[in-house]
């Protein structure tokens, strides 16, 4: 039998939904109610158009940018995905290593079946990359200090506080099928043991930890007096919430409807306006190729891509996945006459317009 090439990303997530049992693939695949937002994060990018430069010298062409005070190969991370065992036994310590080999951060989930200890070791062991700790406003304070405190003493360089979670979203896939994770798998950060986990359905997990009754003021002054990591929040869709993190000294945020999973009908995070041009960094979610990096970074958006396509041989597909994403992003800029990705504008995109010819963005 002839051996299955990987060409794109289409081809890694095909070879791996081969995989994967059909209540695992929904549960990664699958958002929020009616997975409007779902679809449009991948689908919003097809009015975009690249415009190619002729005649430039990109022989020298450097896609490296710096990220936390450290260089990576090109702008793209991993996200905090949970639950990565479910595709395969090492989830996130593949994901971890993977990370390293390439050069790319890598966020880790309050929901990891491994600990932050564990995930930053190895990681840290290949290269010099570095990792950042999602996390939930809790009801218990004194849990949630503690997985502060662990990130912080294993190495992590932020926390990313989920923002846009005081209830989780209504996903019907996992209401129909009853979702929860398989026996074996518990989840260390949030101390929930893979008995407690069978005992109650994935909302019940969620509900059992998360404070609904988060606020600005709650929050931020709380995490700055125990941690000196940076605080970063997740899941920013408008320009109140941008001001309101720059009112509170917050480091960064993140430009995420989280992935479709919570309020479905939001704005693809690439169709949302520039929000923060007065922050450091910004993320876009659900770019599949290098062309659609090129795109979300012209944006001076930034992505952590999730990397469920870990259970198409562990960390070689994670690795794979990255080298697909950064070869094409590598010849996109070349096409397009970037010799750098600061020397990347949105005047190297157009967009489709119903009434007329091409705009330039």
């Amino acid at each position: 039998m002839a051996t299955e090439k990987i060409l794109c990303i289409g081809d890694l997530e095909a070879a791996a939904s081969k995989i994967l049992p059909v209540s695992t693939r929904d549960f990664y695949n699958s958002g929020s109610t009616n997975q409007v937002t779902v679809r449009e994060n991948s689908t919003a990018y097809n009015k975009y158009r690249i415009l190619p430069r002729v005649l430039k010298d990109v022989s020298q062409v450097n896609t490296s940018t710096t990220l936390f005070d450290r260089n990576i190969k090109f702008p793209l991370c991993v996200a905090p995905a949970g639950l990565q065992a479910m595709a395969h036994p090492d989830g996130e310590l593949a994901t971890s290593r993977a990370c390293a080999r390439v050069g790319v951060h890598m966020g880790v989930s309050s929901y990891a079946n491994h600990s932050v200890e564990q995930i930053t070791s190895a990681g840290t062991e290949i290269g010099p990359i570095h990792h950042v700790m999602q996390l939930y406003s809790m009801t218990d304070r004194e849990k949630e200090a503690r997985i502060v405190r662990r990130a912080e003493a294993s190495g992590c360089k932020a926390i990313f506080l989920t923002a846009d979670s005081p209830v989780l979203g209504v996903r019907y896939n996992e209401w129909r099928s009853g979702f929860q994770a398989p026996l074996g798998l518990g989840y260390p950060m949030i101390e929930k043991t893979t008995e407690q986990i069978q005992q109650e359905s994935h909302d019940e997990v969620f509900s059992s930890f998360n404070s609904d009754s988060h606020s600005w003021a709650r929050e931020i002054p709380w995490l700055r007096s125990i941690t000196n990591m940076e605080i970063w929040i997740k899941g920013v869709l408008t320009p109140e919430d941008v001001e309101m993190a720059i009112e509170y000294g917050c480091d960064g945020v993140i430009i995420s409807n989280h992935g479709g999973r919570q309020l479905d009908e939001t704005p693809a995070t690439i169709d949302v306006p520039l929000l923060a041009q007065r922050l450091r960094e910004a993320e876009s979610e659900s770019i599949s190729t290098g062309a659609s990096g090129l795109v979300a970074t012209s944006s001076k958006r930034w992505h952590w891509e999730r990397s469920v396509v870990g259970s198409y041989n562990g960390q070689k597909g994670v690795e794979l996945m990255l080298e697909v994403l950064y070869n094409e992003f590598k010849r996109c800029m070349q096409l397009t006459g970037c010799k750098s990705v600061s020397e990347i504008r949105s005047s190297s995109l157009g967009i489709v317009r119903s009434d007329g010819p091409l705009a330039r963005l």
